[in-house]
């Protein structure tokens, strides 16, 4: 009983002795403490500090309520969050608060042995302070980081919901006299094969056909399950190398094709061809500006059941930062692109349960496909 008494004589005795020393620590404290002069809350530091030096002391003399602690503790990291302060200034603050408290302690007329166990008082007091201030500061964060991306998702969901849009009414309108068109270029070639150009035109069209297909696969929802196939790759790179090669020939690019012969996927084949063309024309578009030699590997390979296709070229690195959009719709590098070609493409992948991936670096830039050998 005497030893609690003198154990609480001597917490109100080093209580005393910090609130003699509350000016002299609050003045030492705020000119060593991290201070940014744009910080909107910047009358509040002092007066947080001071509001924490007297959570110590109560806590010291046993009149500490714990919601006075958390209180503060969250109201401190909400301002903090307000002012766009790194958490690491923050912490500093309060450990420094600490030090200083501490070494004051020490400097009154108690043995070591009846300071040690305030000291700890005071560095749970603040242990606890920093505690669940910076889990309110995270948590806080975390939630404005939550409300960004939804922001963000939403936003792209309407573009992309105008986008679907446009495409509707874009291949109506244009997809009609398109067909047209080609059917009179193949009558043509019929009835006069002799004719120069007719060719080119027909690749055209096909290209431009292509491009149309393209804005009308943003707004479609699903994949229509019935109408996938066991596909050949080798054989659809081979059409997909004819559809290419004058571009391929004017550029003077070298393809290095090598896929196993047995790799099958089922897919939707008007999809995928969608994909592996888009991917394949974008590294002829890389290289186009590239000094020669000009190069596109092809691989293709299974593992387990899963097919592995690998298109990449030795054309300009692509930054680092962009690597990371590059799927993201609108996004693009390219002068007159319209940032949904690869988009499209994640989209398409990823539907029938596979993964797209880019890698770049001063040698190599890769789009690798994994899908599943049969449909999910």
């Amino acid at each position: 009983m005497e030893s609690s008494s003198r154990k609480k004589d001597y917490n109100q005795l080093a209580a005393l002795h910090l609130v003699k020393q509350q000016d002299v620590f609050l003045s030492e404290w705020f000119e060593s403490a991290k201070k940014d002069e744009h910080d909107p809350y910047l009358e509040k530091i002092l007066e947080n500090g001071s509001s924490m030096y007297q959570i110590i002391v109560a806590g010291i003399s046993g009149q500490l309520s714990q919601n006075e602690l958390k209180n503060l503790a969250n109201k401190v990291a909400h301002e903090r969050l307000e002012a766009h302060v790194n958490i690491g200034d923050f912490v500093y603050n309060v450990n420094l608060g600490r030090s200083i408290i501490v070494k004051n302690i020490i400097r009154s007329e108690m043995s070591a042995a009846e300071l040690q166990e305030i000291i700890d008082e005071i560095n749970h007091l603040f242990n606890l302070f920093c505690y669940h201030a910076v889990s309110y500061y995270t948590n806080l964060q975390n939630q404005e980081l939550k409300e960004k991306n939804l922001f963000i998702s939403e936003n792209h969901k309407d573009k992309l919901a105008v986008l679907g849009q446009i495409s509707s009414s874009f291949v109506h309108e244009f997809r009609n006299p398109l067909t047209a068109v080609m059917g009179f270029n193949k009558i043509l070639k019929n009835e006069h094969p002799d004719i120069k150009y007719l060719d080119i035109i027909e690749h055209e069209l096909n290209q431009l056909n292509f491009r149309i297909t393209q804005f009308l696969h943003t707004s479609k929802a699903e994949i229509n399950q019935n109408t996938r196939d066991t596909i050949s790759i080798a054989d659809l790179f081979k059409d997909i190398q004819m559809l290419t090669y004058p571009s391929l020939a004017d550029n003077d690019i070298n393809v290095s094709i090598d896929i196993d012969r047995h790799l099958m996927i089922e897919a939707n084949e008007e999809e995928l061809k969608q994909v592996l063309l888009n991917l394949f024309i974008n590294s002829i578009d890389a290289l186009k500006t590239q000094t020669k030699p000009r190069n596109i590997l092809v691989k293709g390979f299974s593992e387990e059941k899963e097919g592995m296709i690998i298109i990449s070229n030795n054309g300009p690195v692509i930054a680092a930062e962009h690597i990371k959009t590059i799927f993201e719709p609108f996004f693009t590098t390219k002068e007159l692109g319209t940032g949904i070609g690869l988009f499209v493409c994640k989209k398409i992948i990823e539907k029938h349960g596979g993964i797209i991936a880019c890698t770049s670096n001063d040698d190599l830039t890769a789009f690798s496909i994994r899908m599943p050998l049969h449909a999910i």
